[in-house]
C-alpha cells in the first residue's frame, strides 16, 4: 500500500519547495540560507539515527553519500535558490524540474543499464510537453531575471539532481536511509560554505515568512521528501522514479494558485493531464521481467 502511495505523496511534497523558496529568497542570501539549513537537518537526523541506533556507513561509503548529498541538495537546491534570489521567475525555474526526467532517462540507460523503451521516451515527450503547456503562460522571459547567470545556474542544478540520482541508485542505494539521509547534509554543506566563503555573509531577515520558509524546507522537504525520495530510488528504477518530476511543475502551480492566487488557464490545465499521461507511460511496468542485477551497491 505504501509503495502505491508514496508516489504521489514524494510529488506534493516535493512541489511545495516553490512555496517555501518564494517566500524565503526576498529576504535571504540563498547559499546561507539553505546551509543553514542543511546544519538543522543533519542535527535532528543525526540525533534521531543515534536514538534509533541505526547503523552508521563506514570507508567509502561514507564518500558516496556525500557525494550524493553534494550533488541533489548542494548543486541542486543551491542552483534554483540563487536564481529565484537573482530574479528569475518561479514559472521558468520550475521548468528545471520538467528537464530532469529526459537527462536522468538518458543518463540512466547508459551508465545503470536501466531499459528505455519507446513506451519510456513517448512517455518523456508527453511530459515535456505538458511542462511547457504548465509553464510557458506563467513565464516572463522579458523579465530581466532570465539572463545568461540564472538559466546557467539553473542547468547547472539540474544537471546536478540528474547525476545525484543516478549516483544514488549506483553507489549508496544500500546504505541505511536514516544515517544515509543524515550524511548527505554533510555533503551538502562543502558546496554550500564555499560559496557563502566567497560571495555571501549569512545576512538573513528572519521574519515571519524566513522562519516559516525554514521550519518547512526543513522538516517537510529535507527531511520527509527527501527520506521519500531516496527510498523511492531504492525500490524502483531511476527512470520511473525521475518521471514524477514530471508532476511537480503542475502541483506545484495548483500550490501558488490557491496560496497566492496565481490564475490557471484552460492550456495549463490540459497540460497537467498530459504529465499525468507522462508519469503512467514511464511508470507502467514492463511485459516482461528485467533482472535489476546490475544494479545496488558497487562492485
Amino acid at each position: 500500500m505504501l509503495i502505491r502511495l508514496a508516489p504521489a505523496i514524494f510529488v506534493c511534497l516535493w512541489a511545495t519547495g516553490f512555496v517555501g523558496a518564494r517566500l524565503s529568497m526576498p529576504h535571504a542570501e540563498p547559499m546561507s540560507f539553505l546551509s543553514i539549513r542543511y546544519a538543522l537537518a543533519f542535527v535532528i537526523l543525526g540525533i534521531a539515527a543515534l536514538v534509533l541506533k541505526a547503523p552508521w556507513p563506514k570507508g567509502w561509503a561514507i564518500v558516496h553519500v556525500m557525494v550524493v548529498g553534494a550533488l541533489i541538495h548542494g548543486v541542486y537546491l543551491g542552483g534554483v535558490f540563487w536564481a529565484v534570489h537573482n530574479g528569475m521567475p518561479g514559472g521558468v525555474s520550475a521548468i528545471v524540474v520538467g528537464l530532469q526526467p529526459v537527462l536522468t532517462a538518458v543518463m540512466a540507460g547508459l551508465w545503470l543499464h536501466e531499459p528505455v523503451t519507446r513506451r519510456h521516451w513517448l512517455g518523456l515527450a508527453i511530459g515535456m510537453a505538458g511542462v511547457l503547456m504548465v509553464l510557458l503562460p506563467k513565464a516572463d522571459l522579458a523579465s530581466s531575471g532570465v539572463t545568461i547567470a540564472t538559466v546557467a545556474a539553473c542547468m547547472l542544478s539540474v544537471l546536478g539532481i540528474s547525476i545525484g540520482t543516478l549516483y544514488q541508485k549506483r553507489f549508496a542505494s544500500q546504505t541505511d536511509l536514516r544515517t544515509g539521509t543524515a550524511l548527505q547534509y554533510v555533503g551538502a554543506l562543502v558546496p554550500g560554505l564555499i560559496f557563502v566563503s566567497l560571495f555571501e555573509s549569512f545576512a538573513i531577515t528572519w521574519n515571519s515568512d524566513t522562519i516559516f520558509a525554514m521550519a518547512w524546507l526543513l522538516f517537510v522537504l529535507s527531511i520527509s521528501a527527501v527520506f521519500l525520495l531516496m527510498w523511492l530510488i531504492r525500490e524502483g528504477s531511476v527512470a520511473k522514479v525521475s518521471a514524477l518530476f514530471f508532476l511537480v511543475p503542475a502541483v506545484a502551480a495548483l500550490m501558488t494558485w490557491a496560496l497566492f492566487d496565481e490564475t490557471l488557464d484552460l492550456i495549463q490545465i490540459v497540460g497537467m493531464a498530459l504529465c499525468a499521461l507522462a508519469v503512467a507511460l514511464a511508470a507502467a511496468k514492463p511485459a516482461t521481467p528485467i533482472s535489476d542485477s546490475k544494479q545496488g551497491a558497487p562492485s
